[in-house]
């Protein structure tokens, strides 16, 4: 029981008394004592049946969640609240002459606890935190679902003198909760790529369609969101104690990315809600929009213009190029130089136009000095005599100085962006590199992830695969720890997100071994390995490799598994694999039918949408497949995705039932001739 739990048992009135459990009178003396009052059962029941109704008003008055588990918290609020009738009949003396009834209730309730203690994380919760520990909060739901089953089947609703009306809504919500038992929610394998790739271009400006999806699934649409987002994050942090998962950098970044998106879509929206708040007196000026920079979006202190032509904030730019970007911001244009030209017009119209509106001009920031000559702006912070320590070490000490020296930078280097430059300026890739033959597994731990961790900067993905990297991570891939395989894979994949590196990749022999983690390795090596797999089949030729590796077999024995938790991953592979002539040969040849059609029929939107394609691919050219399609009942289930589903899934099913009629007609012409 939590600790909310056990004070709200706590405070209850003696649960475990009735009237039964006094001592008789002693009726021999002259003259009795005054009696004690005792509660009778019928107000135990009630005492009890009012504490798990309040529970029940408290979870229906919980916000609606809008974040990525609004569905599941939508459902445990809705049965939660059809439970409020069976405790009002307990209340009015449906309980009477059931002596275990408080037991039963006293379990109704702390299971009502849990409930409320679940909704109120995601509720008052970070909804980034949620998307990335979406597998554990689904353990806590599934958890809930299975203790409110398990009360409901001991509870004697059946028994107890109540309404039919009343008991049929008890059976009904105890049904959904047995339905819900070992029922997993699929997760978004789109939403999981989205935020993989965003952290793998940590220090690179984001595709916005990417932050426009997660914007919309974590629903952090508005700058009030983000504000709340914000301070649920911090929360977090303290609550935890520190760095919640490990993942505090990751998410911070998220949301800052997040932050910029939603100014840039819509750039008043930060004034508008000042103006909202009330506390404003007086209205300020709107900045002109030549006026501010297109990066911060603030007005300009030290305008300069860039080999393009377009004119920035200086400190804005110069950390823009700092983080190793050699484009123009606004218009991804190729700098020629990497030059800053003061733009003194501009800054003078700034002056007037400060003066003109009663508003001090800004003074630009006086430039930082470096703490190491010769390094640019976003390294000087470093330590570098700690750092340089540290290459030290790694290049020339024991085999214990060097795990320990490979241990520190891994560390260093899941820190902060600027200590990742530091790390790759002072020459640690390529020791690293040399360090991933190491025979000591717990060395090539520490190294493998090191470079993870590292291949978070854009600009030393180029340098991990020019030191000779990759054959080498592949083998680690092969023979390393379980820990340094699942992060082998997860350096590829943030390696695979450079095109060219994709074939290297699959060139390197990776896809063998990711097929084994695939198939052999933890709950979430598997998902590593799924997401880099996906990632390397964007290129053609790995879709030939995986399907030479025997990728499908493996995948049908996931979509047969409905309790592996891999239905997701392995549709999506297996939709990128269809699409190419070999990989829809083999799909073919796997008997993928009846699976495809029973995700269709139960599967989640995005898994039917999956399912249709690749059912489009296998049988737009076997009608062998399609009469199995059509005899397993697809039809119907076609239908309703043609008309409730994605524009992709609507695609798909409309041209699988034009191919269910082209063999309905075919079937009648053959029949015909046949009798004719």
């Amino acid at each position: 029981m939590s600790s909310t739990a056990e004070e709200d048992a706590m405070s209850l009135p003696l649960l475990g008394t009735s009237a039964t459990s006094s001592p008789p009178p002693d009726t021999s003396a002259t003259s009795s004592p005054p009696r004690v009052s005792v509660p009778d059962a019928t107000s135990i029941y009630a005492s009890v049946a009012d504490e798990a109704a309040r529970v029940v008003s408290e979870i229906s008055g919980l916000p609606e969640s809008r974040g990525p588990l609004r569905r599941l918290c939508g459902d445990l609020i809705r049965r939660v609240r059809l439970l409020s009738p069976l405790l009002d009949e307990i209340r009015d003396g449906a309980g009477d002459g059931f002596p275990d009834l408080v037991d039963c209730l006293d379990s109704v309730h702390d299971a009502l606890v849990c409930a409320r203690d679940v909704l109120r994380s995601v509720s008052d919760g970070s909804k980034i935190h949620q998307a990335y520990r979406r597998e554990a909060i689904l353990s806590e739901f599934t958890r809930v679902n299975d203790q409110m089953e398990k009360v409901l089947s001991a509870f004697p609703y059946n028994e107890l003198p109540m309404s039919e009306e009343v008991r049929e809504q008890v059976e009904l919500v105890h049904l959904q909760f047995r339905r819900a038992i070992g029922k997993i929610d699929s997760p978004d394998i789109l939403l999981i790529h989205d935020l993989a790739v965003v952290w793998a271009q940590n220090d690179k400006q984001t595709d916005p369609t990417i932050l426009k999806r997660i914007s919309e699934k974590l629903q952090l649409k508005s700058l009030d969101d983000m504000k709340k987002e914000s301070v649920a994050l911090h929360e977090l942090v303290i609550s935890s104690g520190g760095d919640p998962d490990d993942r505090l950098e990751e998410m911070s970044s998220l949301l800052r990315k997040l932050k910029d998106f939603v100014v840039t879509e819509n750039p008043v929206a930060e004034a508008s809600t000042t103006s909202k708040s009330g506390s404003v007196k007086h209205r300020s000026p709107v900045i002109p929009d030549e006026f501010r920079c297109p990066i911060s979006l603030e007005l300009m202190q030290d305008p300069v213009i860039v080999s393009t032509g377009q004119t920035y904030e200086r400190s804005c730019i110069q950390k823009w190029l700092d983080a190793g970007h050699k484009t123009c911001p606004k218009t991804q244009q190729n700098l020629t130089h990497t030059a800053l030209t003061p733009n003194f017009i501009l800054k003078s119209l700034i002056s007037q136009w400060c003066e003109s509106n009663g508003i001090e001009p800004p003074k630009p920031k006086p430039p930082s000095r470096d703490k190491k000559p010769g390094k640019h702006t976003s390294s000087s912070d470093c330590d570098w005599t700690g750092i340089n320590s540290i290459m030290t070490r790694l290049e020339n000490g024991t085999q214990e100085e060097q795990r320990s020296a490979a241990g520190e930078l891994r560390l260093l280097a899941k820190r902060n962006a600027n200590n990742r430059v530091c790390i790759a300026e002072a020459g640690a890739i390529p020791l690293l590199v040399k360090l991933l033959s190491s025979p000591d597994l717990r060395t090539q731990e520490h190294t493998v992830t090191a470079l993870l961790n590292l291949s978070i900067y854009e600009n030393n993905k180029a340098i991990i695969v020019e030191s000779g990297a990759i054959p080498k991570i592949v083998q680690v891939l092969k023979t390393g720890s379980m820990e340094a395989r699942e992060n082998a894979a997860a350096t590829l994949f943030s390696l695979s997100v450079v095109d060219q590196n994709k074939v290297a990749i699959g060139e390197a022999g990776a896809i063998p071994p990711l097929i084994d983690l695939l198939c052999q390795g933890s709950p979430r090596g598997k998902k590593d390995a799924a997401t880099a797999i996906f990632n390397l089949c964007i290129f053609q030729g790995n879709k030939i490799r995986a399907v030479k590796a025997g990728i499908v077999t493996h995948l049908m024995e996931f979509l047969g598994d409905p309790t592996g938790g891999m239905i997701d991953e392995a549709l999506a592979i297996l939709a990128i694999l269809a699409s190419n002539q070999d990989g829809k040969i083999a799909v073919s040849q796997a008997e993928p039918v009846p699976y495809l059609v029973e995700v269709m029929k139960t599967g989640s939107p995005r898994n039917k949408e999956n399912a249709a394609a690749i059912l489009w691919s296998v049988c737009a050219g076997d009608m062998g497949l399609a009469q199995a399609m059509k005899e397993m009942g697809a039809t119907e289930v076609l239908k309703e995705l043609a008309e409730n589903g994605s524009d992709r899934a609507k695609r798909k099913a409309g041209s699988l039932l034009e191919l269910i009629q082209q063999l309905d007609v075919q079937i009648g012409e053959d029949e015909g001739s046949i009798v004719t």
